[in-house]
């Protein structure tokens, strides 16, 4: 029987992987492994606790903030803030990033960018929810507070990006450039332990993952894409739809099981709805390092500008087959 290997085990015997290589961003990650514990806590006993439904109050996109939002938001910023080795957050829940002021904080050489809770509409009919993450190391000056521009870099400048999935089981998914690793979270002993080391998303798959309702309001090439997946095709049989409305959750499942994610631009959102800077950099990183394919529809995600905290940018991810005949559509 093979020694289980906990998540703080593999952070040190990888510490050569990250860049630069100095211990700090080993901190960073132990940082979002307490902050995600807690936050699992809080999640697992929501039905328990007055912590569930809308806090009455608004987000930078207008979205109605779930109580268990913000308390995710409060945990990552004590705990970032605290820890040391980053200098300033950007979050989906606060309308400017937040810049650190405390002396420890201003030497900081990271900035962290986080989703604090992906998919808060299903907090209240328990369905599977995430954290994303992603890490990137600053460009200001060492010693003083963060600024915009820290934060405004592509998705290839990422060192380090991941996401904890809150479901049957709470699993913590991480890439540092050196492919993906899976863990999962043991109850009994509070670790996270590697249960899918080295994860290779399957070139080809059979589930499309899309909101389907929306289909009309899609461009031509998405509802020919969508078309093509209700076609019969190698095994007599069309693609299977799986929509949660959570992208942690379904970029999760098509990670493991093959397939494709996609939420266009649409008549109502041109430049579609999901966030680049906390949402699609993270994930597409973590897509590509497992061998998939992360685009726009037009060029590859981490390339892509970034002019602001908030920006949207529409989204085509997850196996690389099914990735490549979605975009085929546009030529």
């Amino acid at each position: 029987m093979s020694k289980l290997k906990t998540l703080n085990e593999f952070i040190a015997e990888r510490q050569e992987d990250f860049p630069f290589a100095t211990g700090e961003l080993s901190g960073i990650l132990n940082d979002i492994v307490v902050a995600s514990k807690i936050i699992n806590r809080e999640v697992n006993k929501a039905g328990l606790a007055d912590i569930l439904g809308s806090a009455q109050s608004e987000n930078i996109q207008g979205e109605t903030q779930q109580k268990l939002d913000v308390f995710a938001d409060e945990q990552f910023i004590h705990t970032f803030k605290s820890g040391g080795e980053v200098c300033g957050i950007a979050s989906e829940e606060n309308d400017d990033f937040v810049a650190f002021d405390n002396e420890i904080s201003k030497n900081g050489k990271y900035v962290v960018a986080f989703d604090p809770l992906d998919g808060s509409s299903n907090i209240d009919v328990n369905v599977s929810i995430g954290t994303i993450f992603s890490i990137y190391r600053r460009i200001s000056k060492i010693g003083n507070q963060a600024n915009i521009e820290d934060f405004l870099q592509k998705g290839n400048a990422q060192v380090a990006a991941g996401y904890v999935i809150y479901g049957s089981s709470t699993m913590l998914v991480y890439t540092t450039g050196n492919g993906v690793n899976g863990f999962t979270l043991d109850p009994s002993i509070g670790e996270f332990c590697l249960s899918h080391p080295d994860i290779q998303v399957p070139e080809n798959g059979s589930i499309y993952s899309i909101n389907e309702g929306n289909l009309e309001a899609f461009p031509d090439a998405i509802r020919s894409y969508v078309a093509h997946c209700k076609e019969t095709h190698d095994d007599k049989k069309p693609y299977s739809l799986r929509y949660i409305g959570s992208m942690v959750a379904d970029l999760h499942r098509n990670l493991i099981k093959g397939g494709i994610f996609i939420y266009p631009s649409s008549a109502l959102a041109p430049n579609g709805k999901l966030r680049l800077l906390y949402e699609c950099n993270p994930m597409a990183f973590i897509v590509e390092q497992a061998g998939g394919i992360a685009s726009d529809g037009a060029m590859p995600i981490m390339e892509a500008e970034l002019n602001s905290l908030h920006q949207r940018i529409p989204v085509i991810m997850g196996s690389k087959k099914m990735v490549e005949k979605a975009l085929s559509f546009n030529s």
